[in-house]
């Protein structure tokens, strides 16, 4: 693994000792301990590395072989509906929503969210070009269109935790503007309560400060 941060605020993401793999393959994660802060953090390696796999571990959607993860003092072990309402992922291939318009995707993923901002919603529909498309069903949304509804949806949510995989895969040159410039915000700590987000990315990132950044992968 290799790892350089820049700050050492507190942990809003805990990893500890997790592992993680595939029936009768190598492990992609073994004994992996980690301290995840505000801002923005990197988890960069090539296709094949086990990016997506770790976010799916971390929303819970797949079992860790061990260890424990901990957002915002809530355990996915001993607390798994507070863990869950601290974090927010949607997976990208998912079908779940293709029946419903993004309006009522948005409603839906944010609902009990204290911390929701309407505001930041509005500004990231308009920077993403969303607001033609509100009030179409998802299903006929393009795969980028259905990125930043999610996206819209997670960064204006307030979770202390967001973990976004590939979230410039399929979208336009001004979308992944306003996004890189979300996510700068996030990075200078503009927002409160303070948010972590671990984007998943097969590409570098140097157009937002990064408060760490993770690299698949781990050494054996």
């Amino acid at each position: 693994m290799t790892m350089t941060t820049t700050a050492s605020p507190p942990p809003i993401l805990q990893i500890q000792d997790l592992g993680f793999a595939y029936p009768g393959q190598p492990p992609i994660a073994s004994g992996w301990n980690a301290s995840i802060g505000p801002g923005v953090t990197l988890l960069y390696g090539d296709t094949g590395t086990g990016k997506s796999a770790l976010l799916q571990v971390m929303a819970g959607l797949l079992p860790a072989t061990g260890g424990r993860l901990t957002v915002a003092g809530a355990s996915l072990d001993r607390a798994p509906e507070a863990y869950r309402k601290n974090m927010f992922f949607v997976d990208p291939a998912t079908e779940q929503f293709h029946q419903v318009t993004p309006r009522e995707c948005t409603a839906t993923l944010t609902r009990g969210d204290p911390h929701f901002s309407e505001e930041k919603w509005q500004a990231l529909v308009e920077g993403f070009a969303l607001a033609p498309h509100l009030d179409k069903k998802m299903f006929m949304l393009s795969t980028g269109s259905k990125r930043k509804v999610w996206m819209a949806a997670g960064l204006a949510s307030g979770r202390p935790l967001i973990l976004l995989d590939e979230p410039t895969a399929g979208l336009d040159a001004p979308s992944t503007r306003c996004l890189w410039a979300t996510l700068a915000g996030i990075s200078a700590q503009a927002t409160q309560p303070a948010q972590a987000v671990l984007v998943a990315s097969a590409a570098r990132i140097d157009t937002v400060p990064l408060a760490a950044s993770i690299e698949l992968p781990f050494s054996r």
